[in-house]
């Protein structure tokens, strides 16, 4: 044990001396780098670990700081140490001082705001997540690599490991010195000419809130986390006064400090503009390609503050002033004022935006799209995100132009659909909602309440989940998805088992191995599948056939039912091919696993499926065995066939009953073949 202790004193020495460079000269310094890559008591492992995270870099800061070199002899206190790779990162001078703090306090000690050494004592805001992750600013602790120890003085030292060097608020080369220092957010706004945060102006958003007097919510004391629109975002003319007092409070989240990296994505936060007749919330997210973006969430709205979310870039992140941090925003938030086509446009003209790439596809296909939906008096999009569009499946179509137009239409509805309308659809069902081609439709299907709530869309065999919904427009919504409706990525087998309207039919098809065969990339199938609500009708018309229909010891029915509704053959028949078919012939003759299917397909106008709808459309009936069955969702793609989705099986009672009234199961069925065999070899040997 004396042992171990004396090995552990040995570590934290030699890392602490290594480190601080402040007990003696460089040559001294070199030394004991020397004495730690020779110490035989540290373990090879460890001592590559302390060679591979300590800056040579931040040692030579430390040794050239006198303020420094003071502490670390003298004082107790709390160094943040960044590793090399945060240093390879960061553009910039660094500020030792700001690293430092002068009481020495482990990970779990420190409190949420501690003052560092740097001049005019700017504060360090630590945050603890809910994956036990501490964070100082934006830089995560590595709690492995914490070290703990005493100096000659004996007083307590503690040295932490961070992925990031720390940056303070300074001001630009040309300002006086100690012309600021340690502003807080209001004086952040007033002196943001002079301050060290790129070219980025917020002029315009400052004057607003002079003209607001809404100057105390910027310098009110405590933690708060500012959103600040730079100039860039007020390019609209009209936009600077919209900008009215319940707007200003929508970019303040109080008594809360929010970094990025440490922040909890898409976590909404109540704003400053929380109240009983107007509901805002904040929260941040993060695309894939690593830009973090800000959104208010008009929840409540007014005459002036209309309901919707509105997304605003980071452009400069993670300020700290003496009340909080500041966000740097790219335009302001709870204002719309653009139509769906600008937002498209605008996002195009930063290299990085969110939908880039949609923007891009629509120009590269004519641009026609974008002119039907700037025509287009009220519009939804579905719009895939970048990240979308890097599927290989999309790449051997992207250049057939007529191809690429049916699948940009299939994101584009005519009417305002917010997340509150598809979950009123949602309500009993599955919400059907037509396209721009009244003949297509999007099916949406809603899991969960509140910021809980999952959204997903299905469109031409693709299922997509909405990543970002409701960003409202002064003509309509867009969402965020993340997938390309219409370009099939998945078998029939894997459409089968993931739609929440084919689950009946694969449950039936899993117990009877029927979907065995659903996977096979060699066939093409062409498959007629019931939709839940289609099973739950047989209930009612034979109640007793629907219930042997689910059990195991029917499983041969089960199967020699669901055989009839695939078709197996060198191609795949979409729904519009079987309506031509019809019309040549009055029966179209359709080869099936064991023998044939005889329908017809009609076109037939009607009303859509659910009870909020008013869309007439022109849809398709199947008739069989004399019963017409209303095809629900016709042409779902996929990598081997074509599903289409039909209202009720295609049943009848006596497939299941036998003469006299039995049923017949899997077991009574071996029986009777096991009988069979016997009279015939007893007849045999007679």
């Amino acid at each position: 044990m004396i042992e171990h202790h004396r090995r552990r004193l040995s570590a934290s020495a030699a890392l602490l001396l290594l480190c601080c460079c402040c007990w003696a000269s460089t040559a001294a310094g070199a030394e004991l780098a020397d004495k730690l890559r020779d110490d035989t008591e540290l373990s090879q492992s460890t001592a590559k670990t302390f060679r591979r995270i300590m800056p040579v870099r931040f040692y030579s800061l430390l040794e050239q700081n006198p303020v420094a070199n003071s502490t670390l002899s003298l004082r107790s206190c709390t160094i943040f140490v960044p590793t090399n790779e945060a240093f390879q990162r960061h553009r910039g001078s660094t500020h030792v001082l700001y690293h430092i703090i002068t009481v020495a306090l482990s990970k779990d000690q420190l409190p949420k705001t501690v003052s560092s050494d740097m001049d005019g004592n700017p504060p360090l805001y630590i945050t603890k997540n809910r994956n036990g992750d501490v964070y100082v600013n934006n830089a995560r602790i590595i709690p492995s690599l914490t070290v703990e120890l005493t100096n000659r003085e004996g007083k307590r030292q503690v040295m932490h490991i961070i992925d990031e060097v720390l940056e303070p608020l300074t001001t630009l080369p040309t300002a006086k010195p100690d012309a600021i220092t340690n502003p807080d957010a209001y004086q952040f706004l007033q002196q943001a000419d002079l301050l060290n945060i790129g070219d980025n102006r917020v002029r315009t958003y400052r004057s607003q809130v002079a003209l607001m007097k809404k100057e105390t919510i910027y310098s009110a004391p405590g933690t708060h986390t500012f959103l600040l629109p730079v100039d860039e975002g007020f390019k609209l003319s009209t936009r600077s006064s919209l900008v009215d007092a319940k707007v200003i409070d929508g970019h303040v989240i109080p008594n809360t400090v929010i970094f990025t990296a440490a922040s909890q994505h898409d976590e909404p936060k109540t704003s400053a503009a929380f109240e009983d007749l107007l509901k805002v919330t904040v929260s941040f997210f993060k695309q894939k390609d690593g830009k973090m973006y800000v959104k208010s969430n008009t929840i409540i709205g007014d005459a002036k503050h209309p309901q919707g979310v509105v997304l605003a870039e980071i452009v400069k992140a993670n300020i700290p002033v003496r009340n909080g941090v500041v966000h740097l925003i790219h335009r302001p938030l709870m204002i719309i004022d653009t139509t769906v086509t600008q937002f498209l446009q605008f996002l195009n003209d930063n290299e990085n935006g969110a939908l880039r790439k949609f923007y891009e596809v629509i120009m590269d296909n004519g641009g026609a799209v974008l002119d039907d939906i700037n025509n287009l008096a009220e519009v939804t999009i579905l719009a895939p995100s970048n990240d979308a569009w890097n599927a290989s499946s999309i790449n051997n179509i992207v250049r057939d132009r007529k191809k690429m137009s049916e699948i940009l239409n299939m994101h584009i509805i005519k009417e305002r659909l917010n997340v509150e309308k598809i979950r009123q659809k949602n309500a009993n069902m599955i919400a059907q909602v037509p396209t721009v081609n009244n003949r297509t439709f999007l099916y949406f299907n809603v899991r969960g309440e509140g910021s809980d709530a999952v959204i997903t869309v299905e469109g031409g065999g693709v299922n997509a989940t909405v990543v970002q919904a409701d960003v409202a427009q002064t003509n309509g919504f867009v969402h965020i998805i993340d997938r390309v409706l219409g370009v099939p990525h998945t078998t029939v087998l894997g459409k089968l088992e993931s739609d929440p309207m084919m689950s009946d039919t694969y449950k039936m098809g899993h117990f009877s191995n029927f979907n065995d065969q659903l996977n096979n990339t060699q066939r093409r199938y062409t498959f007629f599948v019931p939709r839940d609500k289609g099973w739950q009708k047989t209930e009612l018309d034979y109640p007793s056939a629907h219930k042997k229909l689910f059990m195991r010891d029917f499983a041969y029915h089960s199967k020699a039912i669901l055989e009839r509704h695939l078709v197996i053959a060198d191609r795949v028949f979409t729904i519009k091919d079987l309506a031509q078919m019809s019309l040549v012939s009055d029966t179209v003759l359709l080869p099936t696993f064991r023998d044939s299917l005889k329908i017809k397909v009609e076109e037939e106008a009607g009303h859509l499926h659910d009870e909020y709808a008013s869309h007439e459309w022109t849809g398709y009936v199947i008739i069989w065995n004399y019963k017409k069955i209303n095809v629900y969702r016709p042409d779902v793609e996929c990598t081997n066939g074509i599903i289409h989705v039909i209202d009720y099986p295609l049943l009848e009672e006596k497939d299941i009953v036998v003469s006299g009234g039995s049923y017949l199961t899997e077991s009574s069925i071996c029986i009777m073949l096991a009988n069979l065999i016997m009279i015939t070899v007893a007849k045999f040997l007679n």
